[in-house]
């Protein structure tokens, strides 16, 4: 037997982020409207999460309430000589009234769709103080007879009053309290929220606990995702080498077209990794990089974005201003391909094109082989990984461009590569970007092996 439809409402004052949880717990960046301006939400709004197929929770997102006070005078003045109405009983008799659609229309959308849901999660801002209005609002929605669950949203703001709301939820009986921001949420929010619901709702707690664990799962999966999407791009471009002519000017043409490609085949990369996340493109200024900050907005092969990284660099690619080009010195005559080895080997040869240029010119006859520096595929693990991790975190809530620190990860800073993308280097045919790509199944085991060596590292603590 499939279980009942668990219906229910997002309800609290105004402006608290009811919307923006909403968002989050949905994963849907086009939900309903966000605004710093009070009243945003006027009317309810749904929507519904599924399990196998099937619809089994909704959400109803209600607009705020913004005159509890005289509401709740009005309330107890309803009540006739001799009555002793229950709690849903007034509220249905309010709803009956001249009043409820007029001065307390709002109140009112948000009173009809609590009597109609299971239970009802009352989002805090917790950067307010406590007042009586909130009191006054409590007291209402507890009239309607449903279980009311806090959720403390916008915990990670540094002048938060989490403290207070949870003493004052406590003297209003209200003890089970989540905190879920729903700009950054804690990796485990979910699963919180999820697991006090199903005890404010035992009846529902099995569906609950499923429904939980499949969004554990999804996320689990979405992990792993990212992580074959960037070992794809590390393949790609450890693998990728392009044939030059000796000469000055053919190295340098080369040398762009090579940067060109990575650059392009990075954003492709950062592209999927947005639209896996279900976050967009147009969330990011129109940069290199959708991303902000100066080391996501340099250029892959500036030196400096190297350094900032704590990529080691060598001397000439500290002193000039391109890096990342490493040119096999050693393959005169040899075919593309045939000299794999030894350009992976020369690949700590840092030079800008053109004194690079100037070194070879007169030495050697026939074609060159240009390839990615090691330093710059070390860049690239870094910056996706970094991605990934700020993606895990970041609430499809939040308006603020990605905000992204220097990562702890001196294993793909100074570590040796991984086997995989040291035999990438022999196998031209391995990078998409090439003209003879095949996608092998040693390719195949060598990008699963990869993706596993990638994500090995833990996400950090919270």
């Amino acid at each position: 037997m499939a279980d009942p439809l668990i219906k229910i409402a997002l309800v609290g004052h105004t402006n608290t982020g009811k919307t923006s949880l909403l968002r989050t717990l949905t994963r849907d960046t086009t939900f309903g409207e966000v605004a710093d301006r009070p009243g945003t939400t006027r009317h309810v709004e749904g929507a519904r999460l599924r399990l196998d197929g099937r619809p089994v929770l909704e959400w109803f997102d209600t607009p705020g309430m913004e005159d509890s006070i005289a509401l709740l005078e009005y309330l107890e003045r309803l009540d006739r000589p001799g009555e002793r109405l229950d709690g849903p009983a007034r509220i249905r008799r309010f709803l009956d009234t001249p009043e409820a659609h007029g001065r307390y229309e709002q109140e009112a959308r948000v009173l009809t769709k609590m009597l109609d849901c299971d239970a009802a999660l009352y989002v805090i801002d917790a950067r307010d103080p406590v007042l009586g209005k909130h009191r006054d609002e409590l007291a209402i929605l507890a009239a309607c007879g449903r279980p009311l669950l806090p959720v403390l949203n916008f915990v990670n703001a540094p002048a938060h009053r989490a403290d207070a709301w949870r003493d004052a939820m406590a003297r209003l009986g209200l003890h089970a309290v989540v905190e879920f921001d729903s700009i950054a949420p804690p990796l485990d929010g979910e699963q919180q929220l999820y697991a006090k619901l199903g005890v404010l709702l035992d009846r529902h707690a099995g569906a609950l606990a499923r429904l939980s664990d499949s969004l554990a799962a999804q996320r689990r999966e979405r992990h792993a995702a990212a992580y074959e999407l960037v070992a794809d791009l590390l393949i790609d471009v450890a693998a990728l080498h392009v044939s030059s002519a000796s000469d000055e000017a053919a190295l340098a043409a080369a040398s762009g077209q090579l940067r060109d490609q990575v650059r392009q085949r990075e954003q492709t990369c950062v592209n999927a990794l947005l639209a896996l996340y279900n976050f967009r493109a147009t969330d990011y200024t129109d940069d290199a990089l959708p991303l902000q900050g100066e080391r996501w907005g340099m250029d892959l092969f500036h030196p400096q974005a190297l350094k900032d990284m704590g990529v080691q660099v060598g001397m000439g690619a500290a002193a000039g201003a391109m890096a990342g080009a490493a040119v096999d010195l050693m393959s005169a005559g040899l075919s593309l391909g045939t000299g794999m080895l030894i350009g992976a080997a020369a690949g700590g040869l840092w030079q800008g094109v053109e004194k690079l240029g100037k070194r070879v010119a007169g030495k050697l006859r026939g074609y060159r082989e240009i390839s990615v520096d090691d330093a710059v595929l070390r860049l690239l693990a870094l910056r996706q990984r970094q991605l990934i991790e700020a993606l895990e975190r970041r609430g499809h809530a939040a308006r603020e461009p990605l905000r992204l620190d220097l990562p702890a990860d001196d294993a793909w800073r100074k570590g040796p590569l991984p086997d995989a993308l040291k035999e990438a280097r022999s196998r031209p045919e391995w990078s998409a970007l090439g003209k003879h790509y095949e996608d092998s199944d040693r390719r195949k085991r060598m990008l699963h092996e990869l993706a596993k060596t990638l994500a090995s590292a833990p996400l950090p603590a919270e």
